[in-house]
């Protein structure tokens, strides 16, 4: 079924293509079609050179020596993996990546990263990437021969909504990749995020505004024309216009109408835009 609306933020295509899973005795086509799977998963989308590719593991797998977990694990351990998503990477950088190649999701809070930073200190690259593989969650979800598959943009119930902003930060449509495409580049995307518990704007990958970089989880200091003294301003967005019993004509016929607001009259323009029957859709600091 398609995703909806929502297809717009491109994730339509994970929401329509079935997990991938492995069952015993398939044709050696089908499991290279796993083989494949699991490289773009767990590599972010990036692209693998014939020479680059775990011969042996290969082999392995399709012997049937190897489930799909520990198939991934072996994909995951690699110097491949190592050089592109560790040591070229700054720590939590490091951390967030492997929480979206191998679990299919943004990790949840800080102490979640902190966990993992205390695994790598502790016992090593290995050991965090065990700790992802062999936890109950991995179990439950994908278990041995279900691919891992992106699957943070999807709100579950009792968990914040913060997770689900945050996948975006990730992942920007399936064709994505961790390593191009993002201004980021090879520093942390979330650690500023998370630490604050701060839910970001999710904008269309094809829209305007869309610059594939965290925004700012603060007000900016603007200067000049309608800057407050401290400096803050916020834009108001209003989209269409209802009528109120004592002005039964809305002023703001038009949709989508843009008014940048120092902080210190906001409440003023707050009021002023409902008594004059507007809706407000937003309200940002810029």
């Amino acid at each position: 079924m398609p995703f909806g609306p929502a297809s717009r933020l491109g994730v339509s295509l994970f929401d329509e293509t079935p997990p991938v899973e492995w069952v015993s005795g398939r044709s050696q086509e089908e499991a290279e079609t796993i083989i494949r799977a699991v490289y773009r998963q767990v590599l972010g989308n990036a692209y693998v050179m014939e020479s680059e590719r775990l011969g042996v593991p290969e082999s392995q797998f399709k012997r049937g020596e190897l489930s799909v977990r520990e198939f991934v694990r072996a994909v995951a351990k690699s110097e491949l993996y190592r050089s592109r998503f560790f040591t070229s990477c700054a720590r939590y950088r490091a951390i967030e990546l492997n929480f979206r190649h191998l679990l299919g999701r943004p990790p949840l809070d800080l102490e979640e990263m902190r966990a993992h930073s205390t695994i790598l200190d502790t016992q090593g690259f290995e050991a965090e990437i065990d700790s992802y593989l062999d936890s109950d969650e991995y179990q439950s979800t994908f278990g041995e021969n279900i691919v891992p598959y992106i699957r943070g943009y999807k709100t579950e119930a009792l968990q914040s909504m913060v997770q689900f902003t945050h996948t975006f930060q990730l992942v920007r449509g399936a064709s994505s990749s961790s390593l191009k495409g993002d201004l980021s580049g090879k520093a942390p995307k979330l650690n500023s995020l998370v630490i604050q518990s701060t839910p970001t704007a999710v904008i269309s990958p094809a829209s305007a505004g869309a610059t594939f970089s965290p925004p700012p989880t603060g007000a900016r200091t603007r200067l000049g024309v309608d800057a407050s003294a401290s400096g803050k301003v916020y834009r108001i967005e209003v989209t269409g216009y209802r009528a109120k019993t004592f002005n039964s004509i809305s002023k703001f016929r038009r949709s989508n109408q843009v008014f940048l607001v120092p902080y210190e009259k906001l409440s003023q323009e707050y009021q002023r835009i409902h008594q004059q029957g507007g809706v407000i859709a937003s309200i940002t600091a810029v």
